[in-house]
C-alpha cells in the first residue's frame, strides 16, 4: 500500500541484538553502585521479565559488556553462567548468548471460578458503566431517528453518514482535520484492528508492538500468524532509540502503538516521540496502527491531540487511528471507528464485509446522539475516575504496603510492581478467595514476561476496592511455600 515499500523482514530473530551500551543503560544499578557477578544476572533478569529485553535476543559479548559497565570480564562471565543455570540464557559455541525463560515459565489465562460468580470481584476489566442519564437521552434521540432508516435495507458497511459526520468532526475539532469518508465505523475498536491487521499483513510478516500491551490486540496478531517483535514500554515509558533500532533492524509490515494513557502501564507519550516514532516509520514502509480508544480518559493532564495531528507532515498517509465509545461512554454500545486516508477506509471496508456486512444502525444512532453530549459528559467521568483512583490507591497502600506503582496521567489502570515474579500464581489464588485479577504475563509479548506485575482497574465504584485488597492481601499471604521467587540459583563461581 505505502509508496517506496521496503523489504519486509531484513533480519532473522537470531539476529537481533543489544549493544553493551543498550544493555548497560536498562539495567538498574545496585544500591553500591557497582555491578558484582550476581547484582548484574539479576539485573538483566529483571529486564527480561518486565519486558525492556525481549526473548530471543542475541545479548552483548561479554567484553563489550564489561567495558560499557565498567566491570571485569571475569564478572560478565559469571554473571552469563548464572543466567544460564537458572535458565534465563542460552549459548551456542562459538555463537554467543540470548536470553530465555526457564522451562515452565508460561502465563496462564483467566482461571474459571467454580461457585457463585457474583461473590467475585473482577479486576480484570477496565471499562466503567454507562453514563445512565446521558444514555437515556441518547436512547431516546436514536429512537426519534430510527424510522427514517428503517425504511431502507438498513445495511452501511461504511456506517451511517451522520456517525461518520459525527467522528470526523470530532477528529477536526482535536486538531486533525478530517472527512467524513476518512472514517470507517465499525463493531469496536477490536474490529478496527483486526481489520487493519488483516488488510496490511500476513501470515510470517512482522509487527512491531509495545511490550506490556493490549492483552486482546496481542491474540490478534497471534491469530493472523504474525511475528511480533517487541518494544518495551516501562514506567519511564517509551525509548525511541529502541523503537527506532527495532524498525531499522526488523522493517516491521505495521506497528502498533498506545501512545494515549498506554493500556497497561499508563504512560502519555510526549509530542516530540510522536515525531520520532512517525518520522522512522516513514524511514521503513511501516504503517502505524494508532489505538486511541482511552485518548479521552485524561485525568491529571489535557487530553492529547490525535497522534496523526502530531507526527509531523508527510507521515499521515501510514497512520492508521483507531477509537471507540466503549472507554469514554459505554463498552457496550460496541461502536468503534477508523481514521485514515479514504483509499485505506475503501480497502478495509471491503476486508470487513467479508466477515461482517454492517454494525446496528440502532447502536450507530445511539453513539451519534453521545457524540453530540461527549465533550460535557467527560469532567464528570473524569473526577469520578480520580475518585475510584484513589480508593483503589488507599486501599493498596493499607492492605499491601510492599507493592509499589506509578500514578498514571489518565486511563484506567495501575500497573502493580509485586517487587518478585509471582503474578500469574496470585491470581490463580486470588481467583479463589473471589477476585478476578489479570498477571502482568498476559500483557506481554514473550511468554512469562512481566510476571512482577498486575494490572488492577479502577473503573469499578469506589468502594469495593476495600474489599477487593483485603481479599488480595489474604490470597498473598495464604500460601507462602506456593508464591515463591525461582531466583537465581545460590551457588558461588
Amino acid at each position: 500500500m505505502a509508496e517506496g515499500r521496503v523489504v519486509r523482514t531484513v533480519v532473522s530473530v537470531s539476529d537481533r541484538m543489544l549493544s553493551g551500551r543498550q544493555l548497560a543503560a536498562l539495567l538498574t544499578p545496585p544500591a553500591e553502585g557497582r555491578f558484582g557477578y550476581r547484582e548484574l544476572a539479576r539485573a538483566v533478569r529483571e529486564t527480561l521479565l518486565d519486558g525492556r529485553v525481549a526473548l530471543r535476543m542475541r545479548l552483548p559479548a561479554e567484553r563489550e559488556l564489561a567495558m560499557a559497565l565498567g566491570v571485569s570480564r571475569t564478572t560478565v562471565t559469571s554473571a552469563y553462567d548464572l543466567l544460564r543455570e537458572s535458565g534465563y540464557a542460552h549459548s551456542r559455541q562459538g555463537a554467543g548468548t540470548w536470553t530465555s525463560l526457564p522451562e515452565g515459565q508460561t502465563p496462564i489465562g483467566p482461571a474459571a471460578f467454580q461457585g457463585d460468580s457474583g461473590s467475585v470481584v473482577d479486576l480484570a476489566l477496565a471499562a466503567p458503566e454507562a453514563p445512565a442519564d446521558v444514555m437515556a437521552l441518547a436512547l431516546s434521540e436514536a429512537a426519534a431517528e430510527l424510522p427514517r432508516y428503517a425504511a431502507a435495507q438498513g445495511y452501511h458497511p461504511y456506517g451511517i453518514p451522520e456517525l461518520r459526520a459525527a467522528v470526523a468532526d470530532r477528529y477536526t475539532a482535536r486538531g486533525l482535520p478530517t472527512r467524513p469518508e476518512q472514517i470507517l465505523v465499525t463493531t469496536g475498536a477490536q474490529q478496527a484492528l483486526a481489520l487493519a491487521l488483516a488488510l496490511l499483513g500476513g501470515p510470517g510478516d512482522r509487527v512491531l508492538a509495545e511490550s506490556p500491551s493490549y492483552t486482546n490486540a496481542l491474540d490478534a496478531m497471534r491469530g493472523q500468524r504474525l511475528r511480533i517483535t517487541p518494544v518495551p514500554v516501562t514506567e519511564n515509558g517509551w525509548d525511541s532509540g529502541l523503537i527506532d533500532a527495532a524498525l531499522r533492524q526488523t522493517a516491521p509490515r505495521l506497528a502498533y502503538l498506545i501512545p494515549d494513557f498506554h493500556n497497561p502501564t499508563g504512560r502519555l507519550m510526549p509530542d516530540e516521540q510522536r515525531r520520532e516514532v512517525a518520522r522512522a516509520a516513514r524511514a521503513t514502509g511501516t504503517w502505524l496502527v494508532v489505538d486511541e480508544t482511552l485518548s479521552d480518559i485524561a485525568l491529571d493532564v489535557p487530553a492529547p491531540s490525535p497522534f496523526a495531528a502530531s507526527a509531523g507532515p508527510g507521515t499521515g498517509e501510514q497512520i492508521i487511528s483507531v477509537g471507540s465509545l466503549s472507554k469514554s461512554c459505554w463498552g457496550g454500545l460496541r461502536v468503534g471507528w477508523v481514521r485514515a486516508s479514504s483509499r485505506v477506509v475503501t480497502e478495509l471496508a471491503r476486508v470487513r464485509i467479508t466477515h461482517d456486512l454492517a454494525g446496528s444502525v440502532l447502536d450507530q444512532l445511539v453513539a451519534v446522539a453521545l457524540m453530540g453530549r461527549i465533550d460535557p459528559l467527560l469532567p464528570g467521568r473524569a473526577a469520578e475516575l480520580r475518585r475510584r483512583r484513589e480508593a483503589l490507591v488507599t486501599a493498596l497502600a493499607r492492605h499491601l504496603p510492599e507493592w509499589h506503582w506509578a500514578l498514571p496521567p489518565g486511563g484506567l489502570c495501575l500497573w502493580i510492581d509485586l517487587g518478585r515474579p509471582i503474578a500469574s500464581q496470585l491470581a490463580a489464588r486470588a481467583l479463589r478467595h473471589g477476585v478476578r485479577v489479570e498477571g502482568g504475563a498476559r500483557f506481554g509479548v514473550d511468554p512469562g514476561t512481566h510476571e512482577h506485575r498486575l494490572r488492577i482497574p479502577y473503573a469499578l465504584p469506589a468502594e469495593v476496592y476495600e474489599t477487593a485488597a483485603e481479599r488480595l492481601a489474604a490470597a498473598l499471604e495464604g500460601a507462602p511455600a506456593r508464591i515463591s521467587d525461582p531466583g537465581l540459583p545460590d551457588w558461588v563461581a
